[in-house]
């Protein structure tokens, strides 16, 4: 099958490679522009750039898809399909219509529920039991098109990093299955009840309300992890908090209740398992508390 792949993070890879591993014609990539990035911020390309020049395939990478010239460059391209994965730009209806088969989607949630930006975090944030994968056909409105597959996996006790890396290969394979079998799985309409919207993160709420339940300042600390990461601040320093456990102690939230970094929230309280200083290499909990103690009665905010 002729197709573009449209896709900018390492969520988006495996999916590319499935595309590639099963033969298709893969006429272009598209991704967002490189970005400077890490210390000497060097101009550095997206992974899905990245692993598509690994693979020696074409890439496209303009900072929009609305002006007439892309429109028509596309439409050049005489795809049977476009394939996208968190691609982060807005596809307009003449990029929607373009394709014989229109333009087919990953994304990581079980549909309707957590449409946008950061479904796996949402997810998380919000005590669901479940997340999943949900390959759907595009259509102007965020991610209200109707449905071909989907595959369910449970929360539990993982990050939103162990989550999204699990639904990144699981929606590789389902999108090539979908692909190979094209007719056997006819699109479904997308219920509006049940319906929620996964707002980007901001960088803010990561911040660490121990004013919260033990329950949910854990939720905090895994959908937050890897990035932005769950902090809290003290002396104007900030502590990244990767990894805690719940803890069966109570006090005033915030406060450091004992010498193992037993922090209280508004019921119950959390004990950091991997922390960070800034600047610094995240460490155990042990290790941190050799040279690190904050001493009982400290308040954290």
């Amino acid at each position: 099958m002729r197709l573009a792949f449209m896709g900018t993070p390492d969520f988006a890879v495996p999916t590319l490679n499935a595309l590639q591993l099963a033969g298709h014609d893969i006429a272009m990539v598209y991704s967002q522009p490189p970005r400077r990035a890490g210390r000497g911020k060097k101009v550095t390309p997206t992974p899905v750039d990245a692993r598509a020049q690994e693979l020696g395939l074409p890439v496209r990478t303009p900072t929009s898809l609305r002006s007439a010239d892309e429109h028509a460059y596309f439409a050049g391209l005489k795809l049977d399909v476009a394939i996208v994965a968190a691609y982060g730009l807005i596809l307009p209806q003449a990029i929607l219509d373009a394709p014989r088969l229109g333009c087919l989607n990953v994304h990581g949630s079980l549909l309707p529920r957590w449409r946008g930006a950061a479904p796996v975090q949402r997810a998380i944030l919000a005590g669901d039991a479940e997340t999943g994968v949900t390959i759907m056909q595009m259509e102007a409105g965020l991610d209200t098109g109707p449905m071909l597959a989907m595959a369910a996996t449970p929360i539990a006790d993982r990050t939103a990093g162990e989550i999204t890396d699990e639904l990144a290969v699981r929606g590789a394979a389902l999108m090539a299955e979908v692909l190979d079998n094209i007719g056997s799985y006819p699109a479904e309409k997308q219920p509006e009840h049940g319906a929620t919207y996964a707002a980007k993160i901001d960088k803010a709420e990561a911040r660490i309300d121990f004013a919260a339940s033990g329950d949910a300042v854990l939720r905090q600390v895994r959908a937050f992890n890897p990035v932005p990461g769950a902090f809290f601040e003290h002396d104007g320093e900030r502590y990244r908090v990767h990894a805690a456990t719940l803890q069966g102690k109570d006090g005033a939230p915030g406060t450091v209740l004992d010498d193992r970094l037993t922090i209280a929230c508004g019921t119950g309280a959390i004990r950091p398992a991997l922390i960070q200083r800034a600047g610094k290499p995240a460490m155990s909990l042990d290790d941190f508390l050799r040279g690190n103690a904050l001493p009982v009665g400290t308040m954290l905010a």
